[in-house]
């Protein structure tokens, strides 16, 4: 057992190290060059200090229509040979959102309202709750990240996506395998693993159609006309090369048991935010935060900094989760070492993050996106900095199976990568469809809509979890001590998830209604901008 957990874990270090060694061997031999200038990939000339946000007051005409920035006619034919597959992925994670949110809602209300729905097995709290993450997770997150990593990889490769009709394809795969995923789960049968819930038989689908993204991306990354690969790039291209590796090897049938499927499982679920939704989030916010400010990002080099890093000490943080279990002590000392060595990549990224936009705290005002994923961004930085001191084994003994570790979960999954999707997809949609959002007063009315429910959610079980792991550890209480201390807490929780919710609901309704404009027309493919190359 030990050697096979050796195993598996030395493989993904040993992965991360050679890609270290690349990276120092290109920077020495002088294959890579890394300057500030390389920030300026994502802009076409003159258009750097121009703030680019379709939202604001004064970016549309008098009939309504965006007003179109004035590099949009040279990306026209970009954007348009990627624009099925990306409104096909956004429509569908969106659409996941709307129903996971709800089957999230009734599972928070069934924790103090425990006879609730019990007439029925699929409504039992069990199934509602694994629905609703696998709904969030494999359908809102999944497939909005990769509809926005497919928007935004051509504009920075400066050229059109190559195979534009696979990721469609992939889109109605991926659709398919989530839902039978979810119907397999409401009849009862699951792989019994968090985060792998769905049947491996299922899962086979998800790999399949993941395959269907890699290699229009890998493609256009191969034609790019541009020599530097911004680092938005990197974290793209790694979260999809990543994921089909780290969702294979967890999903093999029969071999794992025991300790060693509570490792596999813990590694996997921990790499599927690390390696998989925060590239997806963190990449998309190093592309939209200088694009929206019309600024660069602070330091290049850091940020190159801040994604190696990440490829290098993630893979192993997740086995913290078993402290204190039947596993090897020096896998678990391992994973600590791995969770607090995070700190660098993740201060890496809030020094960018957070001084692009402290320098230009008026684009803040200005725009609702910007506020979204900037405010995402922040969520990052505070759930990982919280992460690896939850690794702590001092600390771990008071929070572990509390609801504080749920809180955390949800600081990083919605406060940090949906937020950020939030905002990147209100900054894209105007270019995706050519018309400007049918109601603007409600892009601001989201924000507040879901910042509030999710303070209320968040300290509420950040406050009862910790009460709940005291409860625990005082041999003098019984266990009942720890549920009825954070009853109350539950009962916020389930307010600030309605706050939440509601929220989620404008955005749907407001998304549908932008794609169903009758006056909307996307801007047309212009057949030499296909394949033509954005000076810089």
């Amino acid at each position: 057992m030990t050697l096979t957990i050796g195993l598996l874990l030395g493989l993904s270090f040993f992965a991360s190290l050679l890609a270290l060694a690349f990276l120092i061997w290109a920077v020495n031999n002088r294959q890579l060059t890394i300057t500030q200038h390389d920030a300026y990939t994502i802009f076409t000339e003159g258009e750097a200090g121009h703030p680019d946000d379709a939202t604001t007051e004064g970016s549309q005409d008098e009939g309504g229509a965006a007003r179109a920035h004035h590099f949009d006619t040279e990306r026209a034919g970009i954007d348009a040979i990627s624009r099925p597959a990306v409104v096909t992925l956004i429509s569908s994670g969106i659409a996941w959102l709307a129903i996971g949110s709800i089957f999230g809602l009734i599972a928070s209300l069934k924790l103090h309202w425990p006879d609730w729905l019990v007439g029925e097995a699929w409504l039992t709290f069990g199934r509602v709750r694994t629905l609703h993450l696998n709904m969030v997770i494999y359908g809102w997150l999944s497939m909005t990240g990769i509809g926005v990593a497919m928007w935004v990889a051509p504009r920075i490769f400066h050229t059109a996506l190559r195979y534009p009709k696979l990721p469609i394809i992939g889109a109605i795969l991926w659709n398919v395998g989530v839902a039978a995923g979810a119907i397999a789960i409401a009849s009862g049968w699951n792989d019994g693993q968090e985060w792998l819930e769905i049947p491996w038989q299922i899962d086979i689908l998800i790999a399949i159609a993941g395959s269907f993204f890699v290699l229009p991306l890998l493609a256009t990354a191969a034609r790019r006309h541009v020599k530097h690969i911004y680092v938005t790039g990197w974290y793209y291209i790694a979260a999809l090369c990543w994921f089909p590796i780290l969702f294979f090897i967890a999903n093999i049938p029969y071999i794992y048991s025991g300790v060693q499927e509570a490792t596999v499982n813990w590694w996997f679920a921990h790499n599927v935010l690390g390696l998989w939704l925060t590239p997806l989030g963190v990449g998309a916010a190093y592309y939209f935060i200088p694009k929206i400010i019309g600024k660069p990002i602070y330091s290049y080099s850091l940020s190159l900094l801040g994604f190696w890093a990440l490829a290098l000490f993630y893979s192993q943080v997740g086995i913290h989760h078993l402290i204190g279990g039947p596993v090897p002590t020096w896998v678990v000392t391992l994973s600590i070492v791995h969770s607090v060595m995070m700190f660098v990549p993740v201060i890496a990224v809030a020094i960018n993050h957070h001084v692009t936009v402290a320098r230009n705290l008026w684009a803040l005002k200005a725009s609702v996106p910007l506020r979204f994923i900037s405010l995402g961004a922040v969520m990052y930085t505070l759930a990982s900095f919280q992460g690896s001191i939850e690794a702590l084994r001092s600390v771990n003994s008071v929070t572990h199976f509390t609801q504080y570790t749920v809180a955390h979960a949800h600081l990083g999954a919605y406060g940090f990568v949906s937020f950020v999707m939030f905002g990147a997809v209100y900054h894209m949609l105007p270019r995706i469809t050519g018309r400007s959002w049918p109601w603007p007063s409600m892009i601001p009315a989201h924000f507040w809509l879901v910042v509030v429910g999710f303070a209320i959610y968040f300290i509420g079980l950040t406050i009862g979890g910790v009460l709940q792991g005291f409860a625990m550890l005082d041999v003098a209480r019984p266990f009942s001590d720890s549920v009825q201390v954070v009853l109350p807490y539950l009962e916020i929780r389930s307010l600030g998830g309605a706050v939440m919710v509601v929220g989620h609901l404008i955005f749907a309704a407001h998304f549908l209604a932008a794609l169903i404009q009758r006056d909307a027309q996307a801007p047309a493919a212009q057949p030499h901008d296909t394949r033509s190359a954005v000076s810089t």
